[in-house]
């Protein structure tokens, strides 16, 4: 599993409207019928809204994953086949199995697909710090952006252009990261790569990412203003932009609070007319005190219907994807945070089990999409 730089700094105690650490009950329904009208997908159609989840390559092996997701979903993401790193071993060379089988997976379950990510600070190919320089990086950009819009061209709902620009502690103007792209190429950066990536792919909608942005935290309000500032640059300058994408990588029993920031947020976001997706929403329960998988479960489930009985309650939000889609795959089970209060237990963020078993997370999810208007 992949780590993510910084995100793990998000666990603020700041506190106002909404606090996601409640404790309701949510009976794990085993009996209920989850699948036709009862599956997440169908639920979620009926607001308007994509029920999605981040697909690892190794599990379209699982003929039961497979089975799953497309009963259960109508938007699939890579977790890391679109990446730069995993797409190109050298360079101007590119291995598109994993990448390829996911489309054609969806394609044939009549699924959408979100393209993650054209340029991104981490997962560069290993070639990239010896090959790059201020020379010839804006060239490596464009063409990879290029080659890759291309090969998927007219199959991709939504492409991440950029993919965590924004880390006010770098202390860069306007809250800009410090990464390899900005370093090499400059600010430019980033209106060459939606400019590029619009003229690849038309009809793609193309998306800035990021995370740390959604609770009432200091933190998080500063880097909220500074992406909400970022997008309406792009507006102004004409970049072309068509959603912010709110990562989502969320807290239980922390004191995290969402509302007042995450509902500007949106709206912001809204304003300048832009779609809202939540991209990779998952909840980390190392904060949970009882050992009691069920209790566990519920303690989760009570995040994600505080959190998205928010988001969802703006029609600008129009997907809502997990980062991944059971317990025995997600990426937090590959950390190794420092102080985290539960080493040796292995996490239960998602809304499936190990068995793929629906577990209380499925049902709120579920829940939240029937009470959210329809878009």
């Amino acid at each position: 599993m992949i780590t993510r730089r910084d995100y793990l700094k998000q666990a603020s105690l700041a506190g106002c409207c909404l606090a996601v650490s409640g404790m309701r009950m949510f009976a794990a329904e085993p009996d209920a019928d989850i699948s036709g009208k009862g599956s997440l997908k169908e639920h979620g159609q009926k607001r308007g809204i994509m029920a999605g989840c981040a697909v690892g390559a190794r599990q379209l092996h699982d003929e039961a994953f497979q089975r799953l997701i497309a009963e259960q979903y109508d938007l699939v993401v890579s977790e890391n086949s679109m990446k730069f790193g995993p797409l190109s071993p050298k360079p101007g060379e590119y291995n598109w199995t994993d990448a390829d089988a996911l489309v054609d997976f969806a394609e044939k379950h009549k699924m959408k697909v979100r393209g993650h990510n054209f340029v991104w600070h981490s997962q560069l190919p290993v070639w990239f710090k010896t090959t790059a320089n201020k020379d010839n990086a804006k060239k490596i950009m464009v063409d990879h952006i290029n080659t890759v819009a291309g090969h998927f061209k007219g199959k991709i709902q939504s492409w991440d252009v950029v993919n965590e620009a924004i880390k006010v502690d770098d202390d860069m103007p306007d809250g800009l990261r410090k990464s390899p792209w900005y370093e090499l190429i400059g600010p430019e950066y980033l209106d060459i790569a939606y400019h590029t990536a619009r003229k690849a792919d038309p009809k793609a909608k193309l998306t800035y990412n990021e995370y740390g942005i959604e609770n009432d935290s200091e933190d998080d309000s500063k880097k909220r203003a500074a992406t909400l500032a970022l997008l309406k640059r792009f507006k102004q300058n004409g970049t072309p932009i068509d959603a912010l994408g709110i990562q989502s990588h969320i807290h239980a029993s922390t004191g995290e609070t969402y509302g007042k920031g995450m509902r500007e947020l949106i709206s912001g976001a809204q304003d300048l007319g832009l779609e809202v997706y939540l991209t990779e929403f998952d909840v980390n329960d190392d904060g949970v005190a009882e050992d009691d998988p069920a209790a566990r479960d519920r303690a989760v489930a009570a995040v994600y219907t505080d959190y998205l009985n928010i988001a969802l309650e703006n029609k600008a939000v129009k997907a809502v994807l997990t980062w991944g889609v059971s317990d025995k795959d997600t990426w937090l089970n590959g950390m190794r945070e420092h102080g985290k209060k539960h080493p040796n237990r292995r996490e239960r963020p998602l809304p499936f089990d190990n068995d793929l078993k629906p577990v209380a997370p499925f049902y709120a999810l579920r829940d939240a999409f029937d009470k959210a208007p329809h878009r």
